[in-house]
């Protein structure tokens, strides 16, 4: 497999190169791309240094897939250009997450949707990747109602430059800052830009992209989405309303047994998640667990992931896998002779 990697070299791309690393896929030749100011540049990937070359560059040498992590105008212009050359692109931006015919896909969820004829998949928002990867086994047993859900966000969600941010302000130096606020000691509930609604960008994402994944257009999800000085991964307080009754330990033993899902659950042993702890690694994390005594059928929880990992890379890396393992990748080599 020829792959390329566009915008290799921010934070979400340096991801996606360290869970390559970690994947059983067979790479025979990577492809990293990022901005021109970049190429030319060196990547180490599998003990060997790659080029960073522009992405015209490597659309010119038609990989067989790509994974976009460039920002939202990067992949409106050129992710369907290497669509057209019969490349499939997986991309990490909102640009395509929305758009009627574009699968929007968490793979423990909805891979099984995928076909040869998807050139243009879209990888979900972090903040819904972990919330629906916990509310969709528990809908197929009691039925989703209604879902609030409040996120604190990690600053690593902003990028390199937030990040930056912080840590000058805990050093005491100047940077520019990326925040309109102090980040450090402090949380600012704005994750994105403000709609007419009063609502943010990112909230709105919640509610749109969890609906699309589980295929429940009508489902009443609100969000609060809030940035906070953690870099380990984001977290969030959902209180969810379902259509039947539950039994906790029913709860409790489903997502233990859904792939991808750790349950941290153990109030003697003071047992629950933390970004701290699950910084670094693929899974979606739950706990506290209990029930709304303030509402019928009505359960809180915490769910905790890593935002870079399965809230961005990982999730892209494991649609990759999919595709190879069930030979819904078409290979661009059939078709173009390669110097």
């Amino acid at each position: 497999m020829r792959l390329a990697i566009v915008g290799a070299t921010g934070l979400v791309g340096r991801k996606m190169l360290d869970l390559l690393e970690e994947s059983s896929l067979e790479i025979d030749e990577l492809l990293p791309a990022a901005s021109e100011k970049s190429a030319g540049k060196k990547l180490f990937f599998k003990n060997k240094d790659w080029t960073v070359r522009t992405v015209q560059e490597v659309l010119d040498l038609r990989p067989d897939a790509a994974l976009f992590s460039a920002g939202g105008s990067a992949s409106l212009e050129w992710a369907p250009k290497f669509a057209e050359a019969g490349i499939t692109v997986i991309d990490n931006s909102s640009a395509w997450r929305m758009k009627n015919g574009i699968p929007l896909i968490v793979p423990e969820i909805n891979a099984n949707t995928l076909t040869a004829n998807d050139k243009i998949i879209a990888n979900p928002n972090c903040s819904t990747i972990q919330l629906v990867m916990v509310l969709n086994p528990l809908h197929q047993k009691y039925g989703l109602k209604r879902v609030v859900v409040s996120t604190y966000q990690s600053i690593t969600g902003t990028g390199a430059k937030a990040v930056a941010q912080m840590e000058a302000e805990r050093n005491g130096t100047e940077v520019d800052a990326i925040y309109p606020y102090q980040i450090d000691k402090n949380c600012i509930p704005q994750c994105d830009v403000f709609a007419e609604s009063g609502y943010t960008k990112e909230e709105w994402k919640v509610v749109y992209e969890s609906r699309k994944i589980m295929n429940l257009p009508e489902l009443r999800v609100t969000a609060t989405a809030v940035r906070v000085p953690v870099v380990g991964g984001h977290s969030e307080s959902v209180n969810i309303e379902f259509e039947k009754d539950f039994d906790l330990a029913e709860v409790r033993s489903i997502l233990e047994h859904t792939p991808g899902v750790v349950v941290q659950d153990n109030i003697e042993k003071l047992e629950y998640p933390m970004p701290l702890n699950a910084h670094n690694k693929n899974e979606v994390f739950v706990g506290r667990i209990r029930r709304d005594f303030s509402n019928p059928n009505t359960m809180n929880l915490w769910i905790v992931a890593d935002n870079l990992r399965k809230g961005a890379a990982t999730n892209a890396v494991q649609i990759l896998e999919y595709l190879v393992k069930n030979k819904v990748l078409v290979s661009t080599m059939a078709n173009v002779a390669h110097s």
